[in-house]
């Protein structure tokens, strides 16, 4: 397949494996998009020629960088001697302690191919291994601790894979060598990384103080530090490119405390477009070791020399193996450590939470298919079939075994799939008397989510929007009203559990069911009194049987909103047809069909007042905000359909923007509220405050469109 198709397929699978997450959320999306390699591989033939060289260089280099720019400098540096040791020492320990036991277990693996197995296995996924890890609340010190040995790992894994591979083929191996070779491969690596990102923040410097501090130029300088890092390291010095960017990332994290003052803007647009990069790339390389799977384990499978099951189960020892020595020294490490109890517990969690992925899955192709004397590589197949399955077996075992030691799901999640969600929750609600109630928040809670924030701040603006009608700008009042109700729906559908969802859902079809009736009645008095044609009031009376349809549907088939939204489009595109393709006094019909939706929405407005007002119907037992957002969209109804509008586009637009304006003035305020009465934690405050920050940056860039055209 050509490298453009293949790229634009592999995008395409990213998104589809997270849209799938979303349905599926007791698997991690990693294996979903596994699955989805695996399958276009079988069913598609879809091949990738995997070379390390590039495949280091786009994405392994990328992704360390970001890696090291998110890792919580502070902890990294009260735990610098720990996290280095554990990061050389801990991976030697695995590679020599690992090889051994793997070639006394699996004795037709030769020991150096085991020691090289251990190595490029020994690598795990920081951002893996800190979402376990969190998840199961391991403590502070040792969360950080597996977390950072994870970042740095990567370097020291490939390297003794390198040694150990080299001794595979060539059938020697002189310690000295291989021992000054690593010091000058990973010191370099580092004083290379450090130099050269102080170099670039130089230049970034000098750069802004010569004026020249256009916000995409310098995104795409930094998007381009990690590459540019990683080839001067790899190609002119023949150091390690991983340590380099790892080194680099690290740095820039530490220095990057100006940036954030002096250029906002850069930093918030250089954070999202890493959060796409990474996305991207962190998905298309699970996809690769889907793709890759078949090859990696079609000459075990069909090899006649070893047996299948045999090959499986020599996969569950390696893994066991790696565990065991993860486990050992974890508990090592709280018994030297003396501030943590020791506890085989969180011992077994944190070996656990060692996730192999993207490192194990390049370096393990780099295996050569012959030696130094022309034979065949001994057991090549095998040490595919196994680096292959311990990477699926250390995701399975995350998923399934975790959760249980916990007796709670975990936030899996790995590079570029951290969900953008808070980290307060909600408990029950009770009444409040204030405006407050208004969104449902409760007072004697100490901080509510996200979600309920938005309801609450959206609201304000509704009300600042609402305060704001008056005759001249009503039908902007009402269409933008309109739109902050929508919002509103929408999150709470999300904020609710199913169990306070159903009853929400059944009073608000109620009600509508009313407004129906009450259009329903009002065109067939405007029929009986001659005030429309019987055409324009079966028209009219057709679309409010398909509405009434839809609601029965929607009661008792809540589970598929995306096929009913897909039958409402169709429809009202057929309908736009069937009015494009009408004869000549289609105008008259559109006219009555105007003037029949204005008394219609009167009269359903009026039908609900009467229905509350009865008396076997209790009207607290409604949802206020459904009702609301009923009656604001029976306005905007009326509104629309009158006949004398003459106010220009430009200058409805107009009134939009000012009111649009106004109403992100009563959010803020309202998020202020929230913070300083304890409601919402710092970080939902500042998600807030962004959200509104770019909504007004959008409606001014609306406002200058305008204005140049």
């Amino acid at each position: 397949m050509p490298i453009i198709e293949l790229i634009i397929l592999l995008a395409c699978l990213v998104l589809l494996s997270n849209v799938l997450s979303h349905y599926l959320v007791a698997i991690p999306v990693s294996l979903i998009q596994v699955g989805l390699g695996l399958g276009v591989a079988l069913l598609l033939n879809v091949q990738v020629k995997l070379q390390t060289d590039w495949f280091m260089l786009v994405f392994i280099a990328p992704m360390l960088y970001n890696d090291g720019r998110q890792f919580p400098k502070q902890e990294l540096w009260e735990l610098r001697g720990a996290i280095f040791g554990n990061a050389i020492i801990l991976v030697f320990v695995t590679t020599i302690l690992g090889g051994f036991l793997i070639h006394i277990l699996i004795p037709t693996i030769p020991m150096a191919v085991s020691i090289a197995l251990a190595a490029i296995l020994s690598p795990t996924d920081p951002v893996a291994v800190q979402s376990i890890s969190e998840g199961v609340e391991l403590p502070q010190e040792i969360l950080h601790l597996v977390s950072g040995e994870s970042l740095i790992n990567d370097a020291s894994g490939l390297i003794g894979f390198k040694y150990a591979l080299a001794a595979a083929v060539t059938g020697s191996f002189v310690l000295s060598r291989a021992i000054g070779d690593f010091f000058y491969i990973s010191l370099v690596g580092l004083a290379v990384g450090l130099a050269l990102i102080t170099v670039i923040q130089l230049i970034r410097d000098l750069l802004r103080r010569e004026g020249i501090n256009d916000t995409v130029f310098n995104v795409v300088l930094q998007i381009m530090t990690p590459f540019a890092i990683y080839f001067i390291a790899e190609e002119w010095f023949h150091a390690s490119g991983v340590v380099a960017v790892v080194a680099a990332g690290v740095l820039e994290h530490i220095q990057n405390s100006h940036e954030i003052l002096d250029a906002p803007e850069l930093r918030l647009v250089t954070e999202k477009v890493w959060n796409v990069i990474v996305y991207l790339l962190n998905g298309i390389v699970f996809l690769i070791l889907g793709i890759e799977l078949p090859v990696a384990t079609k000459a075990t499978i069909q090899g006649a020399h070893t047996n299948t099951f045999h090959a499986i189960f020599d996969v569950l020892i390696v893994w066991g193996i790696l565990l065991l020595i993860r486990v050992a020294w974890t508990y090592g490490y709280m018994v030297l450590h003396r501030k943590e109890k020791p506890s085989l517990r969180i011992a077994a969690l944190s070996g656990l939470s060692g996730v192999r992925g993207a490192i194990t899955m390049a370096g393990v192709f780099t295996i050569p298919t012959v030696i130094a004397n022309g034979d065949a590589f001994p057991e090549r197949a095998l040490v595919l079939f196994i680096a292959a399955g311990v990477i699926i077996v250390s995701l399975i075992a995350a998923t399934a075994i975790l959760p249980l030691m916990v007796s709670k799901s975990l936030p899996f999640v790995t590079r570029g799939s951290s969900p953008d969600g808070d980290d307060t929750v909600l408990a029950a609600e009770a009444d409040e008397p204030d405006e407050l109630d208004a969104a449902g928040l409760d007072p004697n809670r100490d901080q509510i989510s996200y979600e309920r924030a938005r309801i609450y701040i959206l609201q304000l603006a509704v009300r600042s929007i609402e305060e704001q009608r008056r005759p001249e700008n009503q039908r902007a009042v009402y269409d933008l009203m309109l739109d902050q109700q929508f919002q509103i729906r929408r999150l709470e559908m999300v904020s609710q559990t199913a169990d306070q969802l159903a009853p929400m859902l059944t009073d608000e079809l109620q009600l509508r069911l009313v407004a129906l009736n009450g259009e329903r009645e009002a065109v067939h008095e405007m029929v009986a009194a001659h005030e429309t044609t019987k055409l324009a009031a079966q028209v009219y009376l057709r679309r409010i049987d398909r509405r009434e349809q839809r609601i029965e549907q929607a009661s008792h088939h809540a589970g598929l909103p995306t096929l009913r939204s897909l039958r409402v489009i169709l429809s009202r595109a057929m309908q736009g047809v069937r009015l494009w393709l009408a004869p000549a006094d289609s105008d008259a019909l559109r006219a009555e069909q105007l003037k029949i939706q204005r008394s219609a929405s009167k009269a359903a407005i009026k039908a609900l007042s009467q229905y509350l007002k009865r008396t076997d119907v209790n009207e607290q037992q409604f949802d206020r905000q459904a009702l609301y957002h009923l009656i604001v969209n029976y306005r905007n109804r009326i509104e629309s359909a009158r006949a004398d509008h003459s106010l220009p586009r430009a200058d409805y637009e107009r009134q939009l923007r000012t009111l649009r304006i106004k109403s992100l003035g009563a959010e803020r305020a309202g998020v202020q509220h929230l913070l300083e009465s304890g409601r919402i934690s710092l970080r939902t405050a500042a998600k807030l405050r962004q959200f509104i920050n770019y909504s007004e940056n959008l409606v001014m860039l609306n406002d200058v469109d305008v204005d140049e055209d």
